[in-house]
């Protein structure tokens, strides 16, 4: 099995497929999340997914994976996006047509990024993987719904929706656009691993665990924290495991604070973090006391085992970069739940 992951970006996607044995093999242009996937051991190949050429990897590629960078539709960004909806649109059809118009389109956005979201389906119709899984935020939505059904034309199931990542086990309550689809089998959205709230035992199972809390998270992994980042002096250092990961013993009262504004959003540590957000935002997202009053941001390696990876995780660059990375990633836990309703038999073998 070859899976070849578009825009692989630090490793969520790929540390969503090692849990279940399955390794891939990503294509990713920036130098720092290349060294980061170098780092922790996953196959990278550096290049700029518009410009690189499909017809080696014909007959080759099992499954394809991506995650098309989301900055000019995020809602942390301008949404720049927003305005080029229409040319995405035109370039979908005239790619399921033969007609490659990327680069006069491309032209005419706002910001050629935006563009990014039609590669898989130039990658799909090029290489006819068996199975196809997409993520990007909710306002890609439409354009995965459009992908979706010039996919069905060509043979494929596909499934199209919007996902909350606290439903699969993230302490996180991230919602994102989810395309699926495959060749051989049904497509079907991932069954829930959790609840808001859970679920009570029936004749048919167990149940559903309730969404998994930040406490939950923070107080477990054993990891160092320094209330500085990656600074070299200054600041604290404190294990997370146990009570003592928050410092003082108020930490019960504390709330996660993501944004600058008065209605930014604010989480207890008994509740699932919010989505987190970081570029420009990253210095908004701290930790408050129960009066509001600031304790410090949220440091580097919270941030990451919020986003589902594990602690000591190999981020390269600088702390800013290190941030962007995290926040930019695929939930792992969300990765293994799309990947899973494709893959039964592969979880066999794994197993």
């Amino acid at each position: 099995m070859t899976v070849l992951d578009l825009f692989a970006g630090p490793g969520g996607w790929s540390q969503g497929l090692r849990s279940m044995g399955i390794r891939e093999v990503g294509i990713e242009i920036d130098a720092t999340v290349c060294a980061t996937r170098k780092a922790a051991g996953h196959a990278t190949i550096r290049a700029d997914v518009a410009d690189y050429p499909t017809a080696p990897l014909r007959g080759k590629v099992t499954g394809q994976i991506g995650s098309p960078p989301c900055q000019t539709f995020s809602a942390a960004g301008l949404r720049a996006g927003n305005d080029d909806l229409p040319l995405c649109h035109q370039a979908l059809d005239d790619l399921a047509h033969g007609n490659d118009t990327r680069a006069a389109v491309r032209e005419a956005c706002t910001d050629p990024r935006s563009l990014l979201v039609v590669e898989p389906l130039r990658y799909a119709l090029d290489l006819r993987p068996e199975w196809i899984a997409l993520e990007e935020v909710p306002a890609v939505l439409p354009l995965f719904e459009h992908t979706a059904r010039l996919l069905s034309a060509v043979g494929y199931s596909t499934w199209t929706g919007i996902l909350n990542a606290a439903d699969f086990g993230l302490a996180q309550t991230r919602r994102r656009a989810i395309l699926i689809a495959s060749r051989t089998r049904s497509a079907l959205p991932p069954e829930h691993t959790h609840a808001d709230g859970g679920t009570p035992a029936d004749l048919f199972g167990d149940g559903l665990p309730p969404w998994r809390t930040m406490g939950d998270v923070l107080g477990c992994p054993p990891a160092i924290v320094h209330t500085r980042g990656n600074h070299t002096t200054g600041g604290s250092r404190f294990p997370t495991t146990g009570p003592s990961w928050a410092v003082t013993g108020r930490a019960r009262s504390w709330l996660l604070k993501v944004g600058s504004r008065p209605t930014a959003t604010r989480r207890r540590l008994n509740q699932p973090a919010s989505t987190l957000l970081f570029g420009k935002a990253m210095n908004h997202v701290a930790w408050i006391d129960a009066d509001g009053t600031p304790i410090r941001r949220l440091a580097l390696e919270e941030a990451a085992v919020l986003q589902g990876f594990p602690p000591g995780y190999p981020w390269a660059g600088s702390r800013t970069k290190q941030f962007q990375q995290i926040g930019n990633a695929v939930p792992p836990a969300l990765a293994t739940a799309v990947v899973r309703t494709l893959l039964p038999a592969a979880l066999e073998v794994a197993a």
